[in-house]
């Protein structure tokens, strides 16, 4: 069973909540919910749930809180368990926001109730809840994580003259350089160019299998955007997730020549100027690490950071936990990954991975 089994109904007499596992009747009022509620992103969607239930095994925990019989917030759950990282519950894996969307404070406080209620039955480490506000300020935080999200004027020209003009500049060079960009209709061109990326920088990268699982998931709100030469040859590459009028480019890949080109930045502005002829309103930059050269890129196209919120219960003692490649003890590890054959590298990563969530 993937929901918990022993979960009790949550009941919060003063504001009429309940919550509950989602069952099997429940996708559809879920998904009209994730639909319409402000807080609400595209990882809180349903589907998830499958995606890392068969591609990652992971037990998944989604909740449901009602009030009067009507849903009143959402939370995904998703374990982890790891040799290497620990026994987690995490909203969600994989996914840069999460945590519980909800009507109100009293509905949002009722699911981490029961979300606590889960940690402490299933043994785990900690339960990470990954919000874009801070929900529990009481709560150990993890301040290393912004957003960049920036609203897309109403013209394509528009939106190029609102880009900084040496960014601009950095664009007009790869026109200039005759790139080309199209839409794929499979991961093939993407994962090589990821693969690569993920390679260059020493840390383990997720399988082909999974990027198509979501290109079969979520079909026409996923999509592949590949960049190459005058000559044909793919440069860079990223995959984009949409959801109620806003665009993210979530997972990006390119080649050792995209720089020198300007690869990358045409790549963004493809994306950007689609976005606008598509009627999307917003585009979203997604996560990054304060002080990474990531950071900065998003900077330069005039994007401003938002703080992200990913609130923790540690339950086993420890401070908040440091997975990621800034963490100095992970050198040594990420040097070694980098002179490791690519061959190697591609099967080994996903089971590695597969651990950080």
């Amino acid at each position: 069973m993937n929901a918990s089994d022993v979960l009790p109904i949550q009941a919060a007499a003063d504001a009429g909540i309940r919550v509950r596992a989602l069952g099997e009747g429940d996708h559809e009022r879920w998904s009209e919910y994730a639909a319409r509620c402000p807080e609400a992103s595209f990882f809180h969607r349903v589907e998830w749930k499958r995606v890392l239930e068969e591609t990652f095994g992971f037990r998944t925990h989604y909740l449901l809180a009602e009030r009067c019989g009507a849903v009143a917030g959402i939370l995904p759950l998703a374990e982890v368990k790891s040799a290497l990282f620990g026994h987690t519950l995490t909203s969600l894996p994989f996914c840069v926001y999460g945590g519980s969307a909800a009507d109100d404070p009293q509905a949002a406080r009722a699911l981490h109730d029961a979300a606590r209620r889960i940690a402490e039955q299933r043994g785990v480490r900690h339960l990470e809840l990954r919000h874009t506000s801070a929900k529990e300020p009481g709560w150990p935080s993890q301040d290393l994580y912004v957003t960049f999200r920036k609203e897309l004027l109403p013209g394509v020209e528009d939106n190029m003259l609102a880009i900084p003009r040496k960014q601009r500049a950095m664009v007009r060079k790869g026109i200039k350089n005759g790139l080309q960009s199209s839409f794929d209709p499979d991961a093939d061109r993407f994962f090589e160019l990821y693969a690569d990326n993920v390679h260059r920088h020493g840390t383990p990268g997720l399988s082909k299998a999974y990027f198509e699982r979501l290109l079969q998931t979520f079909g026409p709100d996923c999509r592949i955007l590949t960049v190459t030469d005058g000559a044909g040859t793919p440069l860079s590459s990223v995959l984009s997730f949409y959801f109620r009028g806003e665009v993210l480019p979530y997972y990006a890949g390119d080649h050792e020549r995209a720089r020198e080109v300007a690869a990358n930045d045409f790549k963004y502005w493809e994306l950007m100027r689609d976005a606008c002829e598509r009627g999307c309103r917003l585009f979203d930059f997604g996560r990054s690490k304060r002080g990474t050269g990531s950071f900065d890129f998003k900077k330069n196209w005039g994007f401003e950071p938002s703080p992200l919120h990913y609130e923790f219960t540690l339950r086993q003692g420890g401070g908040v936990p440091q997975n990621n490649p800034m963490n100095p003890k992970y050198r040594l590890l990420i040097a070694t990954w980098r002179r490791l054959p690519r061959a190697v590298v591609d099967r080994l990563g996903p089971f590695i991975v597969r651990g950080l969530g």
